[in-house]
């Protein structure tokens, strides 16, 4: 396991990191109740943060393979698969203390957040399937610069496309049903099922679909690149 504890120290040396991963979640701890939001405005687009925080996390990875450590260690007794996973479990582990942290940060500071289990199952899912998919992307590129840029630009678009950051309602019904297709709208769908407290079996799709786009990330990401 020595890559997994220092895949965790190499999460915080990074200032961004430490931004995305100490900062933020106390501004969305801080942040009021909304007047359109079932939830208050930083778990509504706490999603949006997890996604950023998956991503530049994820992003060592990328750096590791231009630098050619992926080509060490393949004649090295550490198989890909021991580094991919070690450094994947990682990651997982330190969003979910995160989600962790602004769950329990929310509860103290007063906000009425409706299950907060069901809310932690919702986002630690979430966080992993944001790890899945920066995973896949980062594989599609070469330069770690224009993959996170365009990326940056991407989990903004799939923010406001999936309902985080005005109701989805006002968008056409086209769109609607076209934005089925990212993972952020299952899950806005399943804050949006827990927060207006209906059946708990309705949180079976979302969660299902959030799986599956998980699994299917992880497919193609895992491939193994090493230039």
């Amino acid at each position: 396991m020595t890559i997994f504890f220092f895949a965790i120290k190499r999460c915080f040396r990074d200032i961004m990191n430490i931004v995305l991963l100490c900062v933020l979640p106390i501004i969305v701890i801080l942040m009021p109740d909304g007047k359109w939001t079932l939830l208050p405005i930083g778990f509504q687009l706490y999603g949006t943060v997890l996604f950023f925080a998956a991503a530049k996390l994820v992003s060592i990875i990328m750096e590791d393979r231009i630098k050619g450590i992926l080509v060490r260690i393949g004649v090295s007794p550490v198989t890909h698969f021991q580094y991919l996973w070690q450094n994947l479990l990682a990651y997982s582990l330190v969003l979910v203390i995160q989600v962790v942290i602004v769950m329990v940060g929310g509860l103290l500071y007063g906000h009425d957040l409706v299950q907060p289990f069901l809310l932690f199952v919702i986002y630690t899912l979430f966080a992993i399937t944001a790890i899945g998919f920066s995973l896949a992307w980062f594989s599609l590129f070469r330069q770690k610069e224009t993959a996170f840029v365009i990326l940056v630009g991407l989990i903004m678009l799939m923010s406001m496309a999936s309902g985080m950051m005005w109701p989805i309602d006002l968008m056409p019904e086209f769109m609607q049903r076209l934005v089925m297709l990212l993972p952020t709208y299952w899950l806005v769908k399943s804050l949006q099922i827990v927060a207006s407290q209906a059946d708990v079996v309705e949180l079976v799709v979302p969660l299902v679909m959030l799986l599956m786009f998980t699994v299917a990330f992880l497919v193609i990401g895992s491939k193994r690149r090493l230039s």
